[in-house]
Protein backbone atom coordinates (compact mmCIF):
# COMPACT_ATOMS: atom_id res chain seq x y z
CA UNK A 1 0.00 0.00 0.00
CA UNK A 2 1.09 3.51 -0.53
CA UNK A 3 -0.66 6.32 0.68
CA UNK A 4 -0.46 9.93 -0.47
CA UNK A 5 -0.50 13.43 1.34
CA UNK A 6 -1.51 16.47 -0.21
CA UNK A 7 -1.49 20.13 1.02
CA UNK A 8 -1.21 23.22 -0.14
CA UNK A 9 -5.19 24.04 -1.78
CA UNK A 10 -6.97 26.88 -1.58
CA UNK A 11 -9.06 29.80 -2.37
CA UNK A 12 -7.07 32.56 -4.78
CA UNK A 13 -8.40 35.41 -7.37
CA UNK A 14 -7.38 34.76 -10.83
CA UNK A 15 -4.48 35.26 -11.41
CA UNK A 16 -2.82 34.48 -8.32
CA UNK A 17 -0.41 31.46 -7.89
CA UNK A 18 -1.04 28.12 -5.88
CA UNK A 19 1.57 25.38 -5.08
CA UNK A 20 -0.14 21.71 -4.57
CA UNK A 21 2.37 19.28 -2.61
CA UNK A 22 2.58 15.56 -2.18
CA UNK A 23 4.10 13.11 -0.33
CA UNK A 24 4.42 9.15 -1.15
CA UNK A 25 4.90 7.09 1.75
CA UNK A 26 4.61 3.20 2.53
CA UNK A 27 5.47 0.51 -0.15
CA UNK A 28 6.93 2.73 -2.60
CA UNK A 29 9.03 2.23 -5.37
CA UNK A 30 12.23 3.59 -6.89
CA UNK A 31 10.22 3.25 -10.81
CA UNK A 32 7.03 5.46 -10.32
CA UNK A 33 4.84 8.13 -11.79
CA UNK A 34 3.78 10.75 -9.55
CA UNK A 35 1.04 13.24 -10.77
CA UNK A 36 -2.24 15.29 -10.72
CA UNK A 37 -5.16 15.11 -11.76
CA UNK A 38 -8.31 17.20 -10.86
CA UNK A 39 -12.12 16.66 -11.05
CA UNK A 40 -15.20 19.13 -10.98
CA UNK A 41 -18.62 18.58 -10.21
CA UNK A 42 -19.72 16.64 -12.74
CA UNK A 43 -16.63 16.30 -14.90
CA UNK A 44 -14.54 13.19 -15.42
CA UNK A 45 -11.13 13.21 -13.66
CA UNK A 46 -8.78 14.83 -15.91
CA UNK A 47 -4.87 14.46 -15.98
CA UNK A 48 -2.90 17.74 -15.21
CA UNK A 49 0.26 16.91 -14.96
CA UNK A 50 2.95 13.44 -14.53
CA UNK A 51 6.32 13.05 -13.88
CA UNK A 52 8.38 9.68 -13.93
CA UNK A 53 11.01 9.05 -11.49
CA UNK A 54 13.33 9.66 -14.75
CA UNK A 55 11.97 12.60 -15.23
CA UNK A 56 10.07 12.36 -18.34
CA UNK A 57 6.75 14.81 -18.14
CA UNK A 58 3.24 14.75 -19.47
CA UNK A 59 1.19 17.87 -18.82
CA UNK A 60 -2.14 18.80 -20.17
CA UNK A 61 -2.37 21.59 -23.09
CA UNK A 62 -4.89 23.39 -20.65
CA UNK A 63 -2.46 24.05 -18.33
CA UNK A 64 1.02 24.18 -20.27
CA UNK A 65 2.65 27.27 -19.79
CA UNK A 66 0.86 27.88 -16.29
CA UNK A 67 1.86 25.19 -14.45
CA UNK A 68 5.16 23.70 -13.49
CA UNK A 69 5.39 19.87 -11.75
CA UNK A 70 8.42 19.02 -10.37
CA UNK A 71 9.92 16.38 -7.83
CA UNK A 72 12.38 15.11 -5.56
CA UNK A 73 12.59 11.15 -5.37
CA UNK A 74 14.77 11.31 -2.19
CA UNK A 75 11.49 12.64 -0.29
CA UNK A 76 8.56 10.71 -2.68
CA UNK A 77 7.39 14.31 -3.03
CA UNK A 78 6.10 15.83 -6.02
CA UNK A 79 4.97 19.55 -6.62
CA UNK A 80 2.88 21.11 -8.64
CA UNK A 81 3.14 25.14 -8.97
CA UNK A 82 0.01 27.03 -10.25
CA UNK A 83 0.60 30.16 -11.89
CA UNK A 84 -1.97 32.37 -13.95
CA UNK A 85 -4.82 31.03 -12.31
CA UNK A 86 -8.18 30.97 -13.89
CA UNK A 87 -11.42 30.68 -12.50
CA UNK A 88 -11.72 27.54 -15.15
CA UNK A 89 -8.97 25.91 -12.68
CA UNK A 90 -11.05 25.52 -10.24
CA UNK A 91 -11.40 21.54 -8.83
CA UNK A 92 -10.79 18.98 -6.55
CA UNK A 93 -7.14 18.25 -7.35
CA UNK A 94 -5.59 15.07 -6.20
CA UNK A 95 -1.98 13.40 -6.07
CA UNK A 96 -1.36 9.78 -7.87
CA UNK A 97 1.13 7.37 -7.37
CA UNK A 98 1.43 5.03 -10.07
CA UNK A 99 4.27 2.10 -9.56
CA UNK A 100 5.81 1.81 -13.27
CA UNK A 101 5.94 -2.06 -13.41
CA UNK A 102 2.78 -3.60 -11.76
CA UNK A 103 0.88 -0.19 -12.85
CA UNK A 104 -0.83 -0.10 -9.39
CA UNK A 105 -2.12 2.95 -9.24
CA UNK A 106 -2.64 5.19 -5.87
CA UNK A 107 -4.55 8.42 -4.88
CA UNK A 108 -4.56 10.69 -2.42
CA UNK A 109 -7.85 12.61 -0.75
CA UNK A 110 -7.56 15.65 -2.65
CA UNK A 111 -7.17 19.24 -2.46
CA UNK A 112 -9.77 21.52 -3.26
CA UNK A 113 -8.35 24.65 -5.21
CA UNK A 114 -11.16 27.36 -6.03
CA UNK A 115 -10.40 30.67 -8.31
CA UNK A 116 -12.31 33.51 -8.06
CA UNK A 117 -12.96 36.14 -11.14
Amino acid sequence: QVQLVESGGGLVQAGGSLRLSCTASGRVFSTNTLGWYRQSPGERRESVATMTSGGSTNVASSVKGRFIISRDNGKNTVHLQMNNLKPEDTAVYYCSYTDIITRNTYWGQGTQVTVSS
